[in-house]
């Protein structure tokens, strides 16, 4: 089969590589589609390597047509050979066929692409991991997404809005503002021309202050925020690409109740991944179903060009999810 692999040159390249074999539990899904996510990039650069037991190349999520199953896959009964599914992935989207734990994959939701549905598992199940599992969000709860026009953002704006709670989201420029209005954030936050602390005590004096904030940027903002939410608050940290450390206040965290959370999907157990899918099976994908959360798709490039796709994702113009198609529908 094949794969992509960095060449001599350091550029991504379809390559022939080893067959994916299967392990006890394991169906092989073969790829239509393969969604990027910014955490390919920090592989790329040496920082964010696969779990063992996952191929070495790029890829968290998936979606295709599973072509074998395992005996225990078999047994358990879920799947057949021939259903559409998508999967959450250590690593190997970026190939023809990935080896998967059977807890690992979920039903396509009706109505939607191959591509649209290769944007689902990771970015899904981060967005479910962060608003409920860490943030245990409830309607009428208010939440802070930084970075609006990120592929996360486009996921977990709809996802808190269809649960009932109000969502102020960030991005750089009125330009960047224009270009995610269709996710309905309530408020969005031009950082080039205001303070996100500010706007954030603004929010707080109406009733409507901040209950849970998803962060992927980290740095000095933290530190001036985290005094703006509510009693107690959740900033839930998943990244730090504005900067690894920040001066906090540990009084005003402690006497205002505030948790600062560190987590990522990727690091979680098996068994915890694979409960995590099917409770946003049951929940969420319903609202996939009406419409009511979709994936925004920014691009979608055949696999072949997965160096550009990589690319336009370093370069931050993507407004939602870029996708990697491997075969055609």
């Amino acid at each position: 089969m094949h794969a992509v692999l960095a060449g001599p040159d350091g550029k991504l390249r379809w390559t022939e590589v080893a067959d994916s074999t299967l392990k006890e539990g394991d169906v092989l899904l073969e790829i239509h589609a393969a969604g990027l996510n910014r955490a390919d990039l920090l592989q790329r650069a040496g920082q964010y390597p696969p779990p063992p037991g996952w191929p070495e190349w790029f890829g968290l999520e998936a979606a295709g047509v599973i072509r074998a199953l395992s005996p225990a896959a078999a047994a358990e009964g879920r799947w057949r050979v021939g259903d559409r599914a998508c999967a959450l992935l250590g690593g190997g989207g970026y190939a023809e066929y990935v080896a998967v734990p059977a807890g690992m994959l979920m039903p396509i939701p009706r109505g939607l692409s191959m591509a649209e549905a290769a944007a689902l598992p990771e970015a899904f199940g981060a967005a479910y991991l962060f608003l409920f599992l860490e943030g245990g969000l409830q309607a009428g709860d208010t939440v802070l997404m930084q970075a609006g026009a990120s592929g996360l953002a486009s996921v977990v704006i709809p996802m808190a809005k269809a649960f009932g709670a109000r969502v102020i989201t960030t991005v750089l420029t009125d330009g960047v503002a224009a270009s995610i209005a269709h996710l309905n954030a309530d408020r969005v936050v031009v950082t080039a021309r205001e303070s996100l602390s500010a706007v954030m005590l603004e929010e707080k004096a109406a009733g409507r202050g901040v209950d849970i904030a998803v962060d992927c940027l980290g740095g000095e903002t933290v530190a001036e925020c985290l005094p703006c939410m509510n009693r107690g608050g959740r900033w839930i940290m998943i990244a730090t690409l504005a900067g690894d450390c920040a001066p906090v206040d540990l009084k005003k965290m402690y006497v205002n109740g505030t948790r600062l959370i560190g987590t990522t999907l990727r690091s979680r157990s098996p068994q915890a991944k694979a409960k995590l899918l099917a409770d946003m099976v049951r929940l969420v994908w319903p609202k996939v179903e009406s419409g009511e959360v979709r994936p925004t798709i920014y691009k979608t490039l055949p696999i072949r060009q997965a160096e550009e796709a990589q690319r336009l994702m370093a370069e931050g113009r993507n407004v939602g999810k870029i996708v990697l198609t491997v075969r055609q529908e």
